[in-house]
C-alpha cells in the first residue's frame, strides 16, 4: 500500500511547493491539515499568505454583497475566516461589528478557533439559533417584559402529550416523523391551519393524514403556551417577530452588526433567511458561501434557492467560484464529479467541477458482499489492515445512510479490537473524564510547585502525562473497546494536544495549557480522539478523513426506499456525493446482496454507481473483475475476495436458506437466525445455564473493559443455552460464535455448558 499522502501548511512566511501537475502558484498552502497551533500572522498582508487567487479574492472583497460558490474540499472556511481576519487586521472591519453565522455548534466553534489563530478576536461566530437566542435574552424584558420563557430542548415528549390529548395514537416512528413535520412547518412559517394545504403544494409525503398532523400541531402549540415554554424554532420566530414589530430594537441590532458572513448558505430555511434580512435592513455588506450540490437537508426546510437566486436579489454582487480541491486525491475527485455529472435539476445545473490539487492516490474499491454481516466484517478487516499500514484509527470513518445500520459495524470493529466512536455522542469537553482531567491540570498549574509528582518533570508534555496518569492515562492503550477504552482515548487526546502545544510554544507553562483548554472548551474546539468514526452521511457533513468506507450502497438504502420523487432521489445522490467527498486518500464503497446470511440475494448496487464502478456498464447481472477501479468482491461470512470471474453460485457456497428448527419457516431476521427459530416459537432454553452464561459474560466484560455484547450478544447466549453444545464443532455452528470468539471464549463456554465450575484463574484469563 502506498505511503499516506498528506498536505500540510508551511511555517508562516515560507512558500509551499506547488502541487505537481496542477496549476502553479507560489505560496499556496493546502486548505486542510494546517498545523494545530500556527503562529499568528504578523500583519494584515501576512493573513493573505498561502491563499490561492480565488480564496484571496474572497478575502479581499470586503464591501458589498459577495457570493462564494465553494465545492467540497476547496477551503471555503479558510477563505471566509481569512476574509474576516484580513478585514479586522487591516482596520477595515471592527471585530464587534461582524457576525458570522453557520448551522452547527461544531462549525461555529471551528470558525472561532481559526479566527483566534489569525489574531481576529472579538468577532461573533454563532449558529442562527445561538445568535437569535442571545438577542432574545437581551431584548425580551424591553420588548415583552419579564424573563424569556424556558427553552424545551426535546419536543418529542410534548408532541406525545399533544397526541394523547387529541386521542391520536402514534408509535415511536410516527412520533418522530410528526415532530419533524412540526419543525418543518415552523421553519417554513406555516401555521397549523395552513399545514394541509402547504404540505400538499410542497408534495410532502406526510407520515399521517395531513388533517391529523394539523390538529396535533395546534395542540402542541397550545401545550407550549399553557406551560410558558418555547422550542428551538420559536427562538427564530420570536426573534423575527420582535425585529419586525420593534423598529427601535431592529435599529439597535443593526447598529451593532454591520457586516455579515453566512456559511453553508445552501442550507438556510425561509425562516432563517427572513431573520437574516431583518438583521441586514437596507444594507448589503453580506458574504454568503455555499454549494448547491451539498443541499441535503431539504426535509428540514432548507433550500438552495436563496444561494442560487443571490445574484438576482443582488445584481451587483461579486461572484467567486472555488473549485481547487485540496482535500481529495484525483481518483476520489473523479468519482465525485462523475456522480454529479448524472444529476438533474436546478442544483445540478449549478454544479462545480472540482479539480484535485493533490498527487495521485489509490483507486476507489468497490466490493459486493453476500450479506450485511459479511459486509461489516469485511470493512472491519480492511480497516485493521489500514491501521497496520500506518493510517491512524481517528483518520478512518464508516458512513451509512441510517443510524440503524451502526450496530453491526460496532460489533464487527469490537470483534477485532478496533476502537471506535459514534458521531453525535457527548461533546468532548462535557465528558466526565475530561472535566476531571481539566480540574487536575488546573490544580497542578496552581500548586504544582508543592507536588512531588512533578519534581522530575522538566517539560510541559511530561508534566501533563504525570498529572493524567493519576486519572487513568497509561503509555499503552487498554485492550478492546468500551468505557475503559473511551476514557483512555479522551485522556490520550489531551496528551497529544499538550505535545502539539509545547511544540508550537516551547516556553509554554502548564498554566498556558490550562488557558488554552478553557478557550477551546468555550469554543467547543475539541482535539481529535483516536478511534474509527461511525456516522450517518448527514452527520458526516463538514468532516473529512484519510479513509472512508461508504457502506450499505444498495437500492432501497441508497437511494432510500421512501425517496419517490425526482427531487428526493436527487437529494439522495447529493448525500452520496457528500459521503464521497469526505475521503482524502482511501475510499471504499460496498453493498450486500441480502440482509442476512442465507437470505434471498435480491438486492443490487445503487443506481448512482451505474456507469462509475467497473463492469456496471455491461449487461444486467454481470460482474466484471479487475480493471482500473480496484474492484474487489465479497463472499459469505468471511468477507474475503472471491475468485475473479467465478460463478456467483460457487462464490456463495450454495448456501441454503435458514429455517426455524421449530416450525420450519424461512428466517430472515438476523436475531432469529442466531436462535435458529422464530422469536415467538417455543424455546427449550436451559434457564439455569443461561443465567450462568450471563454471569460469566459480565465478568469477562469487566476484565476486558468492554460492553457485555462485545463478548457475546444476548441472542447468542440464548442460542447457546438452547443448543447446549458439547464440543467446539457444535459451538462453532451457533451464529455469532466467530473464530476469534471460539478461540478466546470457547473453552469457558463449553465448560459452563458441561456443568463444570470455572476456577478463579480461568475466569480471570
Amino acid at each position: 500500500m502506498p505511503a499516506l499522502v498528506r498536505l500540510r501548511a508551511p511555517p508562516c512566511g515560507q512558500p509551499a511547493r506547488p502541487p505537481r501537475g496542477t496549476w502553479q502558484h507560489g505560496g499556496v498552502t493546502a486548505a486542510t491539515h494546517s498545523t494545530l497551533f500556527p503562529r499568528v500572522p504578523d500583519t494584515a498582508d501576512a493573513v493573505l499568505d498561502g491563499l490561492d487567487p480565488e480564496q484571496r479574492e474572497v478575502a479581499t472583497a470586503l464591501h458589498g454583497p459577495v457570493c462564494v460558490l465553494a465545492g467540497a474540499g476547496t477551503g471555503k472556511t479558510r477563505a471566509i475566516t481569512h476574509r474576516i481576519a484580513y478585514g479586522v487586521r487591516a482596520g477595515i472591519l471592527q471585530p464587534t461589528s461582524v457576525l458570522a453565522v453557520t448551522f452547527t455548534n461544531r462549525a461555529a466553534g471551528e470558525m472561532r478557533g481559526r479566527l483566534r489563530q489569525l489574531g481576529a478576536t472579538g468577532v461573533q461566530a454563532r449558529t442562527f439559533h445561538s445568535a437569535a437566542l442571545r438577542q432574545l435574552q437581551y431584548f425580551w424584558p424591553k420588548a415583552v417584559g419579564g424573563s424569556l420563557p424556558r427553552l424545551v430542548e426535546r419536543k418529542v415528549q410534548l408532541v406525545a402529550e399533544a397526541a394523547a390529548a387529541c386521542r391520536i395514537r402514534l408509535d415511536r416512528n410516527e412520533l418522530r416523523d410528526v415532530t419533524g413535520e412540526i419543525e418543518w412547518s415552523k421553519v417554513t412559517q406555516t401555521v397549523p391551519a395552513d399545514y394541509a394545504a402547504v404540505a400538499a403544494k410542497s408534495g410532502r409525503d406526510t407520515p399521517r393524514d395531513p388533517a391529523e398532523i394539523s390538529q396535533l400541531y395546534a395542540a402542541y402549540e397550545d401545550l407550549k403556551r399553557d406551560r410558558s415554554v418555547i422550542d428551538f424554532e420559536d427562538v427564530l420566530l420570536l426573534a423575527v417577530g420582535i425585529l419586525q414589530d420593534r423598529h427601535d430594537i431592529a435599529d439597535q441590532v443593526r447598529s451593532q452588526y454591520q457586516h455579515f458572513v453566512v456559511d453553508e448558505y445552501q442550507d438556510v430555511s425561509p425562516l432563517q433567511q427572513r431573520l437574516l434580512e431583518l438583521w441586514l435592513g437596507d444594507r448589503n455588506n453580506l458574504c454568503v458561501v455555499g454549494d448547491a450540490s451539498q443541499t441535503i437537508y431539504s426535509f428540514t426546510g432548507a433550500t438552495p434557492d436563496h444561494l442560487l437566486n443571490f445574484r438576482t436579489r443582488h445584481p451587483g454582487a461579486t461572484l467567486v467560484k472555488l473549485v481547487r480541491d485540496y482535500r481529495s486525491t484525483p481518483q476520489v475527485v473523479h468519482l465525485a464529479n462523475g456522480l454529479l455529472s448524472q444529476a438533474v435539476g436546478r442544483a445540478a445545473d449549478h454544479r462545480l467541477e472540482l479539480v484535485s490539487q493533490r498527487e495521485r492516490g489509490t483507486d476507489p474499491v468497490y466490493t459486493e458482499y453476500a450479506d450485511e454481516p459479511a459486509e461489516a466484517e469485511g470493512a472491519a478487516r480492511r480497516i485493521r489492515a489500514l491501521i497496520a499500514d500506518g493510517v491512524p484509527a481517528g483518520d478512518i470513518a464508516i458512513l451509512f445512510r441510517t443510524n440503524s445500520q451502526s450496530e453491526i459495524y460496532e460489533q464487527a470493529l469490537a470483534d477485532l479490537g478496533i476502537p471506535y466512536l459514534l458521531r453525535g455522542a457527548e461533546r468532548f469537553f462535557e465528558r466526565t473524564e475530561v472535566r476531571e482531567a481539566g480540574a487536575a491540570l488546573r490544580g497542578a498549574a496552581r500548586f504544582g510547585g508543592n507536588d512531588t509528582l512533578l519534581d522530575d518533570m522538566v517539560d510541559l508534555p511530561s508534566q501533563v502525562r504525570a498529572v493524567l496518569s493519576t486519572k487513568g492515562w497509561t503509555t499503552t492503550a487498554p485492550a478492546g473497546s468500551g468505557a475503559v477504552r473511551d476514557r483512555w482515548e479522551s485522556l490520550a487526546a489531551l496528551v497529544r494536544l499538550a505535545e502539539d502545544f509545547a511544540a508550537a510554544r516551547p516556553d509554554a507553562t502548564l498554566s498556558d495549557l490550562v488557558a488554552e483548554l478553557d478557550e477551546r472548551a468555550a469554543a467547543q474546539h475539541a482535539p481529535t480522539v483516536e478511534g474509527v468514526t461511525l456516522a450517518s452521511l448527514h452527520a458526516a457533513k463538514g468532516l473529512e478523513w484519510d479513509a472512508v468506507f461508504l457502506v450499505g450502497l444498495a437500492e432501497g438504502m441508497m437511494p432510500i426506499t421512501y425517496a419517490k420523487t425526482d427531487e428526493q432521489v436527487e437529494e439522495e445522490r447529493r448525500l452520496l456525493y457528500v459521503g464521497v467527498t469526505r475521503a482524502r486518500v482511501h475510499l471504499s464503497l460496498s453493498w450486500a446482496l441480502s440482509r442476512s446470511p442465507g437470505g434471498r440475494a435480491g438486492r443490487r448496487a445503487s443506481r448512482f454507481l451505474d456507469g462509475l464502478r467497473p463492469g456496471s456498464g455491461t449487461a444486467a447481472g454481470s460482474r466484471a473483475a479487475g480493471g482500473p477501479g480496484g474492484i474487489e468482491r465479497g463472499t459469505g461470512r468471511s468477507g474475503e475476495p472471491g475468485e475473479a470471474g467465478a460463478p456467483r453460485e460457487r462464490r456463495r457456497g450454495g448456501r441454503s436458506p435458514a429455517r426455524c428448527r421449530v416450525c420450519g419457516r424461512t428466517l430472515t431476521d438476523a436475531g432469529e437466525m442466531k436462535l435458529m427459530r422464530c422469536e415467538d416459537c417455543p424455546s427449550d432454553m436451559d434457564e439455569g445455564l443461561y443465567e450462568r452464561l450471563l454471569e460469566w459474560r459480565s465478568g469477562q466484560a469487566r476484565r476486558l473493559g468492554q460492553p457485555p455484547f462485545c463478548v457475546f450478544t444476548d441472542k447468542t447466549l440464548i442460542a447457546i443455552a438452547e443448543a447446549v453444545p458439547e464440543d467446539e464443532g457444535e459451538l462453532a455452528r451457533i451464529p455469532g460464535v466467530v473464530v476469534r470468539k471460539l478461540r478466546h471464549f470457547g473453552a469457558d463456554v463449553l465448560a459452563i455448558c458441561a456443568g463444570q465450575e470455572l476456577a478463579e484463574d480461568d475466569e480471570a484469563n
